[in-house]
């Protein structure tokens, strides 16, 4: 153990000290596990992810949930084609909007006036914002919330960490080397954070051929095994480049996208 800084915001100990506390859900939520997906960089399809993991899960026959914590870059809501509002039916607590196979999300974007304003807001205010998705929404029966997490390793990702009860986090990557280095950082802080880490999923990983069925591996030959090995981590999953994938997160028809390779990841970490 390192020498004690008496700062419990940037320490992943459980000593008698420690005084964080994980943020109570309200009595209209009844949240059963918790999931974190995360990248250590942007641009690698952390919301992807999370969104092709919900609507499995949703089909699979359990209540999934999507909590947007990437308050500044919020795409969950267009990937699912949700343009109404989050609304408060008493004043009190926001209802969340509900995709039409029954996903229940709760975004910025679903509060904003217009979908393209910008969210020019300090941290503390992005952090305060993520808890109040966790204590002042009314989620209902939730069998799987997963949390969409901007890059990087902030002030949203030690918030979530620190006041979220996660079951475990999925990180997500791309085949190119250096991710493995932005992958390490994410392996690290969920060490830190006493966090377990389910799985990872390799994004881009190969474009398959149409007419041969040969794998092709535009980014360089994939290295999931490899850093997934290094890090002790059993689960993992290879995304494909597909035009399909592309054509149903624009049109906001990512719930019909058919992805057995997730639905298998998901029972894998769940």
């Amino acid at each position: 153990m390192s020498e004690c800084t008496h700062d419990c915001s940037s320490c992943g100990e459980n000593c008698s000290s420690r005084q964080i506390q994980k943020e109570k859900q309200n009595d209209q939520s009844n949240i059963k596990k918790v999931i974190g997906v995360v990248s250590g960089k942007g641009g690698v399809g952390k919301s992807l992810i999370t969104s092709l993991l919900a609507a499995n899960v949703q089909k699979s026959g359990y209540n999934a949930a999507i909590l947007d914590a990437d308050i500044t870059g919020p795409s969950i809501p267009k990937l699912f084609g949700i343009k109404e509002k989050a609304f408060s039916p008493d004043g009190k607590f926001l209802m969340p909007a509900v995709s039409k196979n029954g996903v229940e999300i709760m975004s910025v974007n679903l509060l904003l006036e217009n979908d393209s304003d910008p969210v020019v807001w300090r941290g503390p205010i992005i952090a305060g914002t993520v808890k109040q998705f966790w204590t002042d929404v009314m989620w209902g029966d939730v069998d799987y919330m997963f949390v969409d997490m901007p890059p990087g390793t902030g002030d949203v990702a030690l918030t979530v960490f620190q006041s979220l009860p996660l079951d475990g986090i999925v990180i997500v990557s791309s085949p190119q080397e250096l991710v493995a280095m932005i992958v390490e950082k994410a392996v690290k802080m969920a060490e830190m954070m006493n966090i377990p880490i389910l799985g990872i999923a390799e994004n881009m990983s190969y474009f398959k051929c149409p007419t041969c069925g040969e794998k092709n591996y535009i980014f360089g030959k994939s290295n999931l095994k490899s850093v997934a090995e290094k890090y002790g981590i059993k689960n993992s999953v290879q995304i494909p480049i597909d035009p399909l994938i592309a054509e149903y997160a624009d049109k906001g028809l990512i719930e019909d996208l058919n992805a057995d390779y997730i639905k298998e990841f998901f029972n894998a970490i769940k």
